[in-house]
C-alpha cells in the first residue's frame, strides 16, 4: 500500500439502494417512515412441494429502463439479476456523489461489490434447461453471470475503475466486509475512492428448498426479537457507498453525507450456525476503539436482528455485554422486519438506513414487535419509527460460520 504521513479519513458522499420496499434510496426510506412490509407470496418460478412460500422479492424491476444509462458496460442488461440490482444500486450512489464518469483517474478508485450467493437465479435455469427441458446447451453468458465478482466487474467496467476490483463473500457479512474493506483501502493511501457494498438475488426453488431444510425460515413473516418469531424470511437486494478520502471529497466540493468513523470484524471460530456473544461483542467493541468513541455515544444501532430465536437473544446479550448501561438508552432496530433478510447485501442496505437516520435525525422501527421476547428486553423501536437526535450510528452484520462486521458512522467532518 502507498501510505503517506498519517491515516485519512473516509467520507461518505454517495449511496444506493434496491429493496423490496423501494428501488431508490427515496423510496426506501419512504418504506421505512410508512412502516411498510415488502414481504408477500413467492413469485417468478414454480413453487411444487415447498412448504415456506413467502419471501421479501423485489416487484416491478424493469432492468432495461432502469439500466438504460449504462454507456460503458454493453452487456449489463443480459447480467444476471444480482449485477442488475447492483449496477442500478451504484447508478444512483455515483449520481449522488457527482463524480465525473469514467471516474477521472481510475487507478486510484476501487470497486469492492460482494455478494453471499452470486448468481444463483442463472444456476437455477441453467440446470433446469438442461437436466428437465432436455437443451443441449445453456445461455451462452451463463458463466458470466454466475460468477460472484461479475456485479463487481460490471460496475468498475460502467464508471471506469481500474484498481482493485473484486467481489467478498462473507454470508450476511459480506457488504459489511466490503465496506470495511474500501475504508481500508482509501484510508492507507491506496485509493481516493470506492464503489463498495454488496447485492444478492437467490430466491428460486433451490433455494428456498436448502433454507426450507435448515428450519430457519418462517412461513409467517420476519418479527425480529418478538416473543412470536419463529425465522426469518429471504429477502434480495443491493445496498451501495461511494467512499472517498475526505480530502478527495472537499477538493472537488462533494457533498458529504457523513464519515465512516470505525470497523470491527471477528471470527467466532467455534460454529457453523449457532451464533456466540464473544465474536459480535469483540466485533462492536473494536469499532468503537477505532471510531474512538465511548459506548454511550452511539445513538442509533441498525441490529443484525434475523428474527431467529437464538440470534436475536444472543445479539441483544452482547449488545448489554459492549454498551453496558447504555444498552437501555440506546435506540435499536432491525430493519430486517421490512426488507427481509438479503443475505449478503444486508449490511449495504442497513449503513444505506443509518446515514439517512443521522440526515434525518430519525430512525427506523422494528415492525412486528407486538409483544417482546423477555431475553429481548432493550429499547427495539416497536412498529413505528421516531424523531430523535442521532449524531452517531452502528451497523451490524453477523454471518453463518460466526464472521461478525461491525460499521460505525458519524457526522461529517468540518
Amino acid at each position: 500500500m502507498t501510505q503517506t504521513g498519517a491515516a485519512r479519513r473516509v467520507v461518505v458522499t454517495g449511496s444506493g439502494v434496491v429493496t423490496s420496499i423501494g428501488t431508490t434510496v427515496p423510496e426506501f426510506w419512504a418504506g421505512c417512515r410508512e412502516s411498510k412490509v415488502g414481504v408477500g407470496p413467492l413469485f417468478g418460478f414454480p413453487l411444487d412441494d415447498l412448504k415456506i412460500n413467502i419471501a421479501a422479492q423485489i416487484r416491478d424491476f424493469d432492468h432495461k429502463a432502469r439500466l438504460k444509462g449504462a454507456k460503458r458496460d454493453k452487456i449489463i442488461v443480459h447480467a444476471d439479476r444480482y449485477s442488475w440490482f447492483a449496477a442500478a444500486a451504484a447508478e444512483e450512489a455515483v449520481k449522488q456523489a457527482g463524480l465525473t464518469v469514467p471516474f477521472e483517474n481510475g487507478y486510484r478508485s476501487a470497486c469492492i461489490i460482494g455478494s453471499g450467493a452470486g448468481g444463483l437465479v442463472t444456476f437455477e435455469t441453467a440446470y433446469r434447461d438442461l437436466f428437465i427441458h432436455n437443451k443441449r446447451a445453456t445461455h451462452p453468458l451463463t458463466l458470466l453471470r454466475i460468477i460472484g465478482s461479475s456485479a463487481s466487474a460490471h460496475v468498475g467496467i460502467e464508471y471506469g475503475v481500474k484498481g482493485p476490483t473484486f467481489a467478498t463473500c462473507s454470508a450476511c457479512s459480506t457488504a459489511a466486509h466490503a465496506i470495511g474493506l474500501g475504508r481500508d483501502f482509501i484510508k492507507n493511501g491506496l485509493v481516493d475512492v470506492a464503489i463498495v457494498g454488496a447485492s444478492e438475488s437467490v430466491i428460486n426453488y433451490g433455494t428456498m428448498k436448502a433454507w426450507q431444510a435448515m428450519h430457519v425460515l418462517s412461513p409467517q413473516g420476519c418479527f425480529p426479537f418478538a416473543k412470536k418469531r419463529n425465522g426469518t424470511v429471504l429477502g434480495e437486494g443491493a445496498g451501495i457507498l461511494v467512499l472517498e478520502s475526505e480530502e478527495h471529497a472537499k477538493k472537488r466540493g462533494a457533498k458529504i453525507l457523513a464519515e465512516l468513523l470505525g470497523f470491527g470484524m471477528t471470527s467466532d471460530s467455534k460454529d457453523m450456525v449457532n451464533p456466540d456473544i464473544e465474536g459480535p461483542s469483540e466485533a462492536m467493541r473494536l469499532a468503537l476503539v477505532d471510531a474512538k468513541l465511548e459506548p454511550s455515544k452511539i445513538d442509533y444501532l441498525n441490529a443484525h436482528g434475523t428474527a431467529t430465536t437464538i440470534n436475536d437473544r444472543n445479539e441483544t446479550n452482547a449488545i448489554k455485554r459492549v454498551f453496558g448501561d447504555h444498552a437501555k438508552k440506546l435506540a435499536i432496530s432491525s430493519t430486517k422486519s421490512m426488507h427481509g433478510h438479503p443475505l449478503g447485501a444486508g449490511g449495504g442496505i442497513e449503513a444505506v438506513a443509518c446515514l439517512k437516520a443521522m440526515e434525518e435525525q430519525w430512525v427506523p422501527p422494528t415492525v412486528g414487535l407486538d409483544e417482546p421476547d423477555p431475553d429481548c428486553d432493550l429499547d427495539y423501536v416497536p412498529n413505528v419509527g421516531r424523531e430523535q437526535k442521532v449524531t452517531y450510528t452502528m451497523s451490524n452484520s453477523f454471518a453463518f460460520g460466526g464472521l461478525n462486521a461491525v460499521l460505525v458512522f458519524g457526522p461529517a467532518p468540518t
